[in-house]
């Protein structure tokens, strides 16, 4: 699987050439192809960015850099999926990114920087895809989160594909249950005896009923919103 990211700082990308994920990416699992925008930009100076007309404090991504990296991306590899990473976009979810696993030949994900892009952009993508309502400098984290997640799902990343069905949402859009080690005590808070019993099903029925108790508790409060810039 292939995935493409325009961005002002491809050095970024780089984060992902570790652990899991760096390792994946050395045994050929999938490519990530960082382009840079500024070499889009417009004139001597290679432009990117504007003052927002009405007004209004900071810069503004200008469309036509934008433009220009898309159309020079989709001439080298037509096909691939175009995600403007915006905190306006719908909210990456576990059944979100087994749909993107299933992309190809892969994605193209515009990461946003300054005060936002101008909305003509919406014109060239295919979707919109947040990671939360809150403000960051830019979209690269944002790609970096939305890569690692598919990438995860990929065939022959995972040394056991069996863990993947016991993560977090992967059935029912269920939080994980509590894990513990060694050692039995730590500061007097112990582990829960029926993890100690030997007995599964009693095991999977403890386990079942927290996941459900957790989720509940973490998702019963609204979501607030924070920020509106479109960098994510």
């Amino acid at each position: 699987m292939e995935f493409h990211v325009i961005t002002l700082f491809p050095a970024m990308l780089n984060a992902l050439d570790t652990g899991l994920i760096g390792r994946a990416r050395e045994r050929g699992l999938f490519t990530i192809n960082g382009h840079d925008l500024r070499r889009h930009g417009l004139g001597k100076y290679r432009q990117v960015d504007d003052t927002p007309y009405g007004g209004g404090c900071g810069m503004v991504m200008r469309t036509e850099p934008i433009a220009s990296a898309i159309e020079a991306v989709e001439a080298s590899r037509p096909g691939l999926l175009k995600i403007l990473m915006t905190p306006s976009g719908e909210r990456l979810s576990q059944p979100l990114v087994r749909e993107l696993a299933e992309a190809r030949p892969g994605l193209m994900l515009i990461a946003g920087r300054y005060e936002g892009i101008d909305d003509r952009v919406r014109s060239l993508i295919d979707r919109e895809i947040s990671i939360g309502d809150y403000v960051l400098s830019g979209g690269e984290l944002a790609a970096m989160v939305l890569i690692e997640a598919v990438v995860r799902l990929l065939p022959g990343v995972l040394g056991n594909p069996e863990s993947l069905a016991e993560e977090s949402f992967a059935t029912a859009g269920m939080l994980e249950y509590p894990q513990y080690t060694r050692p039995e005590e730590f500061r007097g808070q112990r582990v829960p005896q029926v993890l100690l019993s030997g007995d599964h099903e009693k095991i999977r029925a403890w386990r079942e009923e927290e996941s459900r108790k957790r989720t509940a508790r973490r998702h019963a409060g609204p979501i607030g919103l924070a920020g509106s810039r479109q960098d994510r």
